[in-house]
C-alpha cells in the first residue's frame, strides 16, 4: 500500500514538474523572443523573471523529493541548508515578482482621482522595483535565519548536549516564524491590490450605469481578466503554504509518510498551474499558446 502511494505521488511530482518546466519555459521564449523585436514591457520583464524563479523553486523541489525518496543520508546537513538557501531565493522571487504583478495591474488599470494614487500611477514601474528592493530586507534575514539554524544543528550534531538540544528547539520558533511572515506579508499586499480592484471594478460599472452605456466594455473586461488572474494567484498561493506549513510544524513523532507526500503534491499545484493561468490572462502569451496547440495538431 505504501509502494503503491509512493508510485502515485512520485507520478504526480513528475507530471507537475515537466507541465511546470514547459509553462515557465513557454513563458520565457516567447518573451526573450518579443524582446529581440521590441522593447520588452515592464509586465513581460516581471512575467519572464517569475518563470525563470519558478523553474528554479521546481528544480529544487524535485530534487528534495528524489532525496527523500532514493537516500535520506545522503541528504547532509550542509546540502540541506545549501538547497534551503536557493529554496528560499526562489521562493521569494516567486512569491514577490507575482505580488508585484498584482500591484502593476492594480496601478495600471484602476481608476482613482486621488492625487496620490495618480502619481504612483505614473510612476508605476518605479513603485515595482522599489518593492522587490525593499522585499530583499525580508530575503536577507529569511537566509539568516536559515543559516543559524544550521550552525545550531551542527553544534547540536557535535557535542549532544541537552542545551544545544534545547536551543536547536528554540531557534526551530523563529525559523518557522520567518517563514510564515514571508508568506503572510506578500500575500496581504495581493489581497490588498484585489480588494482594490473590486472596488474600482464596482466605481466603473456604477459610473457606466448612470451614464445608460453598457457594462460590455473594455475596462470592464481588463478589471476582470485581473481579478481572475490575481485571485487564481491568491487561491494557489494559499494551498501552497498551507501545505508547507502543516509539513514544517507538524511533529515528527506524528508524521505520516504519505501525508507529506500528499502535501509536496498540493504544493507543486502554485509554481505548475498558475503558470498556465498567466499564459491565458496575457493576450499575447495566449495568443503565443494557440498558435502552438495548432501547429502541434498539423503535425
Amino acid at each position: 500500500m505504501i509502494s503503491l502511494s509512493i508510485n502515485i505521488f512520485s507520478i504526480l511530482v513528475i507530471t507537475e514538474f515537466v507541465l511546470g518546466n514547459f509553462a515557465n519555459g513557454f513563458i520565457v521564449l516567447v518573451n526573450c523572443m518579443d524582446w529581440f523585436k521590441r522593447q520588452m514591457s515592464c509586465a513581460d520583464r516581471i512575467l519572464t523573471a517569475l518563470a525563470v524563479s519558478r523553474i528554479g523553486l521546481l528544480w529544487l523541489i524535485l530534487l528534495n523529493w528524489c532525496a527523500s525518496l532514493l537516500n535520506p543520508a545522503l541528504f547532509s546537513s550542509k546540502v540541506k541548508t545549501i538547497v534551503y538557501i536557493f529554496w528560499a531565493l526562489s521562493s521569494h522571487f516567486s512569491l514577490w515578482l507575482a505580488t508585484s504583478l498584482s500591484i502593476l495591474y492594480l496601478l495600471k488599470i484602476a481608476n482613482f482621482s486621488s492625487p496620490f494614487f495618480l502619481h504612483l500611477k505614473w510612476k508605476a514601474e518605479r513603485v515595482v522595483l522599489m518593492i522587490l528592493l525593499g522585499s530583499c530586507i525580508f530575503l536577507a534575514c529569511h537566509v539568516a535565519v536559515i543559516c543559524t539554524d544550521d550552525n545550531i544543528q551542527m553544534n547540536e550534531y557535535e557535542g549532544n548536549t541537552t542545551w544545544e538540544t534545547n536551543l536547536r528547539a528554540i531557534v526551530k520558533v523563529p525559523t518557522m516564524t520567518a517563514y510564515t511572515l514571508a508568506n503572510f506579508i506578500p500575500f496581504t499586499i495581493s489581497m490588498s491590490a484585489f480588494l482594490i480592484l473590486i472596488f474600482s471594478l464596482w466605481k466603473h460599472l456604477k459610473k457606466m450605469q448612470l451614464g445608460g452605456k453598457t457594462s460590455e466594455d473594455a475596462s470592464t473586461k481588463v478589471h476582470v481578466r485581473a481579478m481572475q488572474t490575481v485571485l487564481s494567484f491568491l487561491l494557489l498561493f494559499v494551498i501552497h503554504v498551507v501545505a508547507q506549513i502543516i509539513s514544517i510544524w507538524t511533529p515528527k513523532t506524528i508524521q505520516n509518510g504519505s501525508f507529506l507526500m500528499l502535501c509536496q503534491v498540493l504544493g507543486l499545484l502554485y509554481p505548475f498551474s498558475h503558470s498556465f493561468i498567466l499564459i491565458w490572462g496575457n493576450k499575447k502569451l495566449q495568443q503565443a499558446f494557440l498558435s502552438f496547440l495548432w501547429q502541434l495538431r498539423c503535425w
